[in-house]
């Protein structure tokens, strides 16, 4: 499934490259549901020159794959980890910007 293959890609450092048509096939689908950012090779009817690579490199999980990561979970799964982002108030509060003058 091309979830499983986005999920592997959440885990992993990116860019990464794969190889097998089975592979390349799911990044296709990720790619054109707008799930990552990737290169693929051509289609094996179209032209291209001798000696062009044979592998797909994702670059990046776009928002919309982020959020389908979020969505997407399987029984006994963790839910997925957002980062804890302090609102710029409160950061600001605890530099000592806004203390009144005794």
């Amino acid at each position: 499934m091309a979830m499983d293959l986005l999920r592997q890609l959440a885990a992993s450092s990116l860019p990464a490259t794969f190889r097998t048509p089975v592979e390349i096939d799911k990044i296709r689908l990720l790619r054109a549901a707008g799930l990552v950012i990737a290169l693929t090779p051509a289609s094996p009817g179209a032209l291209t020159p001798s000696g062009a690579g044979h592998a797909a490199h994702v670059l990046a999980i776009t928002e919309k794959g982020r959020e389908e990561l979020a969505r997407f979970s399987l029984p006994g799964d963790a839910p997925p980890m957002r980062p804890v982002r302090t609102p710029w108030w409160k950061a600001r509060n605890t530099t000592g910007h806004f203390r009144r003058a005794p």
